[in-house]
């Protein structure tokens, strides 16, 4: 190539090559340093669209996972304060079949039903003050559950029945107070727990049905974890022979870039 003044061919043609090599260094660097494949649009913008899409998914499932918990949570304590008046109503039922045999003295009877009382009393203390979250447990129709792995067709509502629990709505209003009355308070109470055995099958069904999403939405977050994974994670020993390549193609780029330089001050050899 003839020797010029006017322009330094070589230098400007590893002037570009160096340019090329160091902005793929640091598309590398920014690689390796972050572990992903996708750092801004310009690396992959129909991938970057995709996982963004991906994620957006994989963020709604999560939520709705933790939605679905929240529910199984609301109607766990509601179980859980059933079986306790289970336990009550089974003590109502001992009251009860005491209260009711004629070896029973009327001051006796008394004090079985101020004790049966006090376990009316409770019962409705469970129902008004039973709460989850700062809301009541019970007498609130249903409680709506939103999942949604955020496109309309993966959008749905489960409607969770929350139970009223009150001693009107379980048909025990009556007494102990005379043998008489309490058979019949005995048959209420009897009625009663087989309510609160129905009313803990709801919500156990409700549970299920919770559970059951939730398995499915953990599926679906570990499916599309990996994909999105596959499309914006870097091939780790790539990029580290990336690394390498790179930094001496960087390196030999400075090198001959000198060279052209110092190549076209020999046309000042020409005027000695």
């Amino acid at each position: 190539m003839a020797l010029s003044v006017l322009n330094n061919i070589p230098a400007l043609v590893a002037q570009n090559q160096l340019s090329i090599t160091q902005n793929n260094l640091q598309d590398t660097l920014y690689q390796l340093s972050s572990g992903s494949r996708i750092n801004t649009g310009a690396d992959d913008a129909a991938g970057l669209a995709i996982a963004n899409g991906l994620e957006a998914n994989i963020t709604a499932l999560t939520q709705s996972v933790a939605n679905a918990n929240d529910g199984v949570g609301q109607l766990q304590v509601a179980d859980g304060a059933l079986g306790q008046v289970t336990n009550l109503l089974n003590r109502a039922v001992t009251l009860g079949t005491e209260a009711a045999t004629g070896t029973v003295s009327s001051s006796q009877r008394q004090a079985l039903d101020a004790e049966y009382q006090a376990i009316r009393t409770e019962i409705d203390s469970i129902g008004t003050n039973t709460t989850f979250n700062g809301a009541a447990v019970f007498g609130n129709g249903s409680t709506s559950i939103f999942l949604s792995d955020s496109t309309t067709v993966g959008t749905q509502t489960i409607a969770v029945n929350t139970v009223t629990l009150t001693t009107a709505s379980l048909g025990i209003t009556g007494n102990l107070t005379t043998a008489s009355l309490a058979q019949t308070e005995l048959t209420a109470i009897n009625g009663a727990i087989a309510t609160v055995a129905g009313d803990r099958g709801t919500i156990g069904a409700g549970i299920n049905q919770l559970q059951a999403a939730t398995n499915v939405f953990n599926v679906q977050i570990q499916n599309l974890t990996t994909a999105e994974d596959q499309i914006t994670a870097a091939d780790i020993p790539t990029v580290v022979g990336n690394l390498s390549k790179y930094s001496i193609l960087e390196q030999t780029g400075i090198s001959a870039l000198a060279q052209a330089n110092a190549a076209q001050q020999q046309v000042l050899n020409l005027l000695h």
